[in-house]
């Protein structure tokens, strides 16, 4: 429900992960608390809080796109941009129209706080300290008015420092989430009626925290009564444990389904880039999985055209992602990012080859992600239903099928089990 009454209102726009979207959930919460009024549109704004992304060029293009269009719609409106970009491009940001407050993550969820106390300042607020490596919590339960699956964030910030991203430097070093502020949370979102908790954080699989580790936030979530499905989003290969793999056959909520980046399918890519394994290693570990785990949903990350990316190398990345059990792929375009070691590198791809290349991945990841749609046709599928379009209810099977199935009834937020014919 979207509230349009009262003095100070509040719009919010969030770009990139789910880790945002998490955050977002939170903030608007918090906004809640201190008396605003959360609006739709943007020209009914006093305020635009734009939760940024950084991790490739797009992300940087897009919010500048944004803020026009905000200003566009309504030239009193006032903007804070908050996350990744302000960490590491606040000169930038701060050139924008109508931005009044820059906040980086170390302060991120601290804004509703900031804008409450600074509102009345004619000179922009900047803050974007330096962010330490220390266990945290979150002051508002992200129950998320817009979506049927809630996102938890239990951990931030990575240690990897892989040579083309930029996000240990706008995330910060890996820290995890204090395991009862999870649970506790968890509890507030069941009790709000999300019957689907979707588990987020930059590296989740690096989650510890007094010695509890991710097998130990699944279990948790697990014992909540109103909570039906348990989902990890995108986890590195190398910190996956093998114990997680066999708790997918003995818990039921924990859902048949891994997003694991493999960013390229040749070893002198990987290497250039600073992963953690080899593809030999890889595919050894995703074919483990796939005969673990009977009809689990596998996707991957791709980049194309890193530097140093010839036409032999991206040919070894189709053939290894052709045969490998992988079933669908996001495909992102290599972009320089700041502080990036990438940045420094020679062999440079042209624009026209990383479109002809990004056309064959996303052609093979149709192909896949429909083969593996192919094998569950006349079978029985239970789906949590989310929303309907065009008299049709869409939703998601715990293998990650998008289900589309016409009913006159009211199945938002129903688990339903039906005949897929795909």
């Amino acid at each position: 429900m979207w509230y349009t009454f009262g003095m100070k209102k509040v719009c919010f726009v969030t770009q990139g992960c789910r880790l945002n979207q998490s955050e977002t959930a939170s903030l608007e919460q918090s906004f809640r608390g201190e008396g605003y009024h959360l609006v739709k549109e943007y020209h009914d704004a006093d305020i635009a809080v734009v939760n940024t992304c950084t991790v490739t060029e797009n992300g940087d293009k897009d919010t500048k796109r944004l803020v026009k269009q905000l200003v566009g719609a309504n030239q009193a409106i006032r903007i804070a941009l908050i996350g990744c970009q302000s960490q590491v491009h606040k000169d930038a940001l701060l050139r924008l129209k109508n931005v009044q407050w820059v906040i980086g993550n170390a302060e991120k969820m601290n804004t509703h706080h900031i804008i409450a106390q600074t509102e009345d300042l004619a000179d922009p607020v900047i803050k974007t300290k330096k962010i330490e490596r220390n266990s945290f919590t979150i002051e508002r339960s992200s129950v998320d008015s817009h979506h049927t699956r809630a996102n938890i964030k239990i951990q931030d910030g990575c240690d990897f420092y892989c040579s083309f991203c930029v996000i240990p430097f706008a995330r910060g070093p890996a820290r995890s989430r204090v395991y009862e502020d999870i649970i506790r949370e968890c509890i507030d979102l069941g009790n709000a009626g999300h019957q689907e908790i979707v588990i987020t954080g930059i590296n989740v699989g690096t989650y510890e925290y007094e010695g509890k580790t991710l097998l130990d936030v699944v279990t948790g979530i697990s014992a909540i009564d109103t909570i039906k499905r348990i989902r990890i989003s995108s986890i590195e290969p190398t910190t996956i444990s093998k114990e997680l793999i066999m708790m997918m056959n003995s818990n039921s909520k924990l859902c048949r389904y891994l997003h694991i980046p493999i960013q390229s399918g040749s070893n002198m890519m990987l290497k250039a880039m600073a992963r953690k394994y080899s593809i030999s290693e890889f595919r050894q570990f995703i074919d483990w999985v796939y005969e673990t785990v009977p009809d689990i949903c596998i996707g991957t990350d791709v980049i194309v055209g890193f530097p140093g990316e010839t036409k032999a190398y991206f040919d070894e990345t189709v053939a290894n992602l052709m045969t490998m059990p992988i079933h669908y792929m996001h495909v992102f375009s290599y972009s320089d990012r700041k502080f990036a070691r990438s940045t420094r590198r020679d062999g440079r791809v042209s624009p026209e080859d990383i479109a002809k290349r990004s056309k064959v991945l996303r052609a093979l990841s149709n192909q896949k992600k429909q083969t593996f749609y192919n094998r569950f046709q006349g079978k029985q599928v239970a789906v949590l239903f989310e929303s309907k379009k065009k008299g049709l209810w869409s939703g998601l099977t715990d293998n990650y099928i998008r289900v589309f199935y016409q009913s006159d009834d009211d199945l938002k937020n129903k688990f339903v089990s039906i005949l897929y014919m795909g």
